[in-house]
């Protein structure tokens, strides 16, 4: 099996979306399962940390961006080695039609660059896009949009 951080973050978010169940409040339940599905504590401990991230991040003024709408994304060196063009087309592609404006956009980036991958392939990258706009308040109709995207290609993360 599969033991990266994406990984569990996909297997936490297809299994525990629709539930009510409070990420802090049951961590250590969620990590015994994690542990018993086979994932290895120390990358549980790291896919923890990125959620904490994400929280973080949503509740902070850190990516707060405002862009025109002429205004065009340049991606560092960095960015480009972990978002090939197609990933970095599919961002794009959201923003255009409007599931993603420019602070989202940032957030997904700062979440993409916090994973230890080298690189990001495009199914990865809308499972991240799709966890960020869970995330975030008023996103429900973009998230539930998103979530069709990323399920239609959900065959290849079968675990």
């Amino acid at each position: 099996m599969k033991n990266t951080v994406i990984d569990i973050l996909i297997y936490i978010f297809e299994r525990y979306v629709d539930d009510e169940m409070e990420l802090n409040a049951d961590q250590d339940r969620l990590r015994a399962e994690l542990k018993e599905a086979g994932f290895d504590p120390a990358v549980v401990s790291r896919a923890f940390d990125w959620l904490e991230g994400l929280a973080h991040n949503r509740d902070s003024e850190h990516h707060a961006v405002t862009a025109l709408p002429t205004s065009m994304r340049i991606y560092a060196r960095e960015e480009q080695t972990k978002l090939d063009t197609e990933c970095r087309g599919f961002l794009y592609f959201l923003e255009q039609v409007g599931a993603l404006d420019a602070q989202n956009r940032e957030l997904v980036i700062d979440r993409v660059m916090a994973l230890e991958a080298d690189d990001i392939d495009i199914g990865q990258l809308k499972w991240i896009v799709l966890m960020v706009l869970f995330n975030q308040p008023g996103q429900e109709d973009t998230c539930v949009w998103m979530e069709d995207l990323v399920l239609d290609d959900s065959c290849s993360f079968i675990h």
